[in-house]
């Protein structure tokens, strides 16, 4: 039986809680706020918060000066294509780690995990030189392998500890009525797993979505992201902080758009078989 929690102490977590919540999501709620500044008030110090002379001037000049919708569905094309195409591969793998484990399963995801610890400058003058032998540079294909390649380690791992929650007698039983391997991963597997794919999904949209270093390093105008489109903003005339705030909002809208009306899956999916 669970223990009752004392009001006081109930009301201290909630306080911390919500004051950590404010303070991981302050320099998200600046920089919109900075969007509707001039860009004196932008530099202005001491710093203005609410007390201002609110105007829409910046979003409409980052509108003319810049294509957006192109941007925007770059990063979309980019997001999507990495994540269907990492969970192709990573869906049959986790299935063989979870349902068919060998004796070196442990240590390859290990070794999966460990290359999310090399720095991504290491392999940058190579991949560079690869793309460009093959010119895939400034390419959605070449950018959605980079991207796949990227988060694969962290959609494997995801799916593997979703995958381990599931009973296996429930896959035997498919198979003694005759299904095959495919069948058992599309009409038995997947269903089962909905909550643990979906955040999986969206967590690995979420990162494709945020990339920055391969993004502005491997493209220019063709295949460039929303990561692209805010960095255009930085000039050697010097930072213009209310515009590029301006651009930051635009670009990190419709993932803040996403992440609030998937809250709840992307939870539940994180907590999945957390509690026995």
């Amino acid at each position: 039986m669970a223990r009752a929690v004392p009001l006081r102490r109930k009301l201290i977590f909630t306080g911390l809680a919500w004051g950590c919540g404010f303070v991981i999501f302050f320099p998200i709620l600046w920089t919109i706020l900075t969007s509707f500044k001039t860009e004196g008030e932008a530099v202005a110090i001491p710093p203005t918060f609410l007390f201002f002379d609110w105007t829409l001037e910046n979003y409409g000049v980052v509108q003319e000066r810049s294509d957006y919708l192109k941007f925007a569905s770059n990063s979309v094309i980019l997001a999507l294509g990495s994540t269907l195409i990492g969970l192709l591969i990573a869906v049959p793998a986790a299935w063989a780690m979870a349902f068919a484990p060998g004796r070196r399963t442990k240590d390859l995801l290990m070794w999966m995990l460990s290359t999310k610890m090399m720095p991504p400058v290491g392999a940058l003058i190579p991949l560079y030189l690869i793309f460009r032998d093959l010119k895939l540079l400034d390419s959605h294909i070449g950018i959605i392998m980079v991207l796949m390649l990227l988060n694969l380690p962290i959609i494997i791992w995801m799916l593997y500890t979703y995958f381990r929650e599931i009973p296996g007698e429930i896959l035997e039983a498919s198979r003694m009525d005759g299904a095959s391997i495919g069948k058992e991963l599309i009409y038995v597997l997947a269903p089962m797993a909905v909550p643990g794919i979906a955040s999986t999904v969206l967590l690995n949209i979420i990162l494709a979505w945020n990339e920055a270093f391969w993004t502005l390093t491997l493209t220019t105008r063709n295949a460039a992201p929303l990561t692209q489109f805010i960095a255009s903003y930085s000039s050697p005339e010097g930072l213009f902080w209310a515009k590029l705030s301006a651009a930051s909002t635009m670009a990190i809208a419709p993932i803040l758009v996403l992440g609030w009306f998937a809250q709840k899956q992307l939870v539940r999916g994180l907590t999945f078989g957390a509690v026995k």
